[in-house]
């Protein structure tokens, strides 16, 4: 095949040689340091290649990049879309489509991305010590008499935080420590505000506010002094930092982070106009639920005092008076039956034993002989003639001599 230099219009080279001719020069070229922002990486699950779009800061040029998954997973701290970064990688050029990629083999922050990569590591650090625990969050007093509001003096945020307390709760009071929050000494002069407002007894919460700004003018609210000594005060912090995107490490130790200095003082100051309306509310449903539980105990009353017996309650004294009569009514007459029945089983008896009587016997005529001991004759052979007997009879005795006996002839005889 003829050089590519020696082609004409009647004797082309193919696109396989020009391809192959670029992959060869540009593999020849061996490992590069490039520098630039990625705009975007993509991790396809089971494939141990990473791809990323690495962009020119200035112009408008990307490249592709393909990195080693674990090189990809090993960046501390993560690597996100947006970050500016330097990798050291070869060339290639895939000759099947025509594309220009770089495989990396080193990837390092530089710029504001090796600024948020030490920030990430020390986050890590601090959170390793526990610095950061929800548990150790503090709630933030229901209404505050007086706020410790850290920030620099005649500051916008200044302005919006004592602006917006008042207007929620005009009876709040604002004691200011004045600080820089930007440069050198600022991480320094808020430490000394802190503590110096943690000291204040009155004091019941801490607002350490400031605008938005850039991630370096926001620095020294990462610094590791202020957030040690905010994790050592015992009154409650708010940190408002700049705008809602900010994060910088004073919101991770504080009690509660607001997403502006204007958000801090709602949620340290309650609305009074708010709490007016939520007591007037709730004294009418106490006043409602007391009208109703003072209806429904009346409604019970009125039932109790309309039964019979509280109405009137002689009528239940006049019903057991009249079962009292009854009962004894009744008891009466049994026991009249009980005596009528004993008098005539006593008459019974008393007939009985009479019938069963000596007397009763002598009364029908008949009577008893006895001699002179006082042995009841029953037989003539007892009695002799001229023998003193006596005779009783129904009313008395009668003395009297046997003249003589006479014997009844046998039974046999007279049958």
């Amino acid at each position: 095949m003829p050089s590519l230099r020696d082609t004409t219009a009647e004797a082309p080279a193919p696109v396989r040689a020009v391809s192959n001719a670029l992959a060869q020069w540009i593999g020849q070229l061996g490992a590069i340091w490039v520098e630039g922002q990625v705009t975007q990486f993509t991790r396809r699950p089971g494939l141990g290649t990473v791809f990323l779009t690495l962009r020119d800061p200035v112009a408008e040029v990307s490249v592709q990049v393909t990195c080693a998954r674990t090189l990809f997973d090993s960046l501390n701290p993560p690597l996100v879309e947006g970050a500016s970064i330097v990798i050291r990688a070869r060339p290639s050029f895939y000759a099947g489509n025509g594309s220009l990629s770089l495989a990396a083999s080193d990837v390092r922050m530089v710029g504001l991305g090796e600024l948020l990569a030490r920030l990430e590591r020390r986050r890590q650090l601090l959170a390793a010590e526990g610095l950061f625990d929800p548990s150790l969050k503090r709630r933030l007093p229901f209404l505050p008499g007086c706020v410790g509001l850290v920030t620099a003096p005649g500051s916008a945020a200044e302005r919006d935080v004592v602006d917006s307390a008042r207007r929620r709760w005009p009876a709040v009071r604002i004691e200011a420590a004045y600080a820089a929050m930007q440069g050198q000494r600022s991480a320094l002069e808020v430490i000394e505000a802190v503590e110096r407002l943690d000291r204040d007894p009155s004091v019941d919460v801490i607002v350490v506010a400031r605008g938005g700004g850039s991630v370096e003018d926001l620095l020294p609210f990462s610094d590791e002094g202020l957030i040690r000594a905010v994790h050592r005060v015992r009154t409650p912090v708010v940190s408002a930092i700049g705008h809602e995107p900010d994060s910088p490490l004073l919101d991770l130790v504080a009690d509660v982070r607001a997403s502006t200095p204007t958000d801090a003082a709602k949620r340290v100051v309650p609305d009074v106009a708010e709490e007016q309306q939520l007591l007037a509310t709730a004294r009418e449903r106490l006043r409602d639920g007391l009208t109703r539980w003072i209806a429904r105990e009346q409604q019970g009353l009125d039932a109790l005092r309309s039964r019979p017996v509280l109405a009137d309650p002689r009528t239940l004294v006049a019903e057991r008076s009249a079962e009292v009569v009854d009962l004894r009514g009744r008891a009466r007459r049994c026991l009249g039956h009980a005596l009528d029945r004993a008098a005539d089983n006593l008459d019974h008896q008393r007939a009985r034993v009479r019938a069963l009587s000596p007397l009763a016997t002598l009364e029908r005529g008949y009577a008893v002989l006895q001699d002179d001991a006082g042995h009841v004759v029953t037989s003539v052979a007892g009695v002799s003639a001229g023998a003193a007997v006596s005779v009783r009879v129904a009313d008395g005795r009668v003395h009297a001599t046997t003249t003589g006996t006479e014997a009844d002839p046998p039974k046999e005889a007279v049958q």
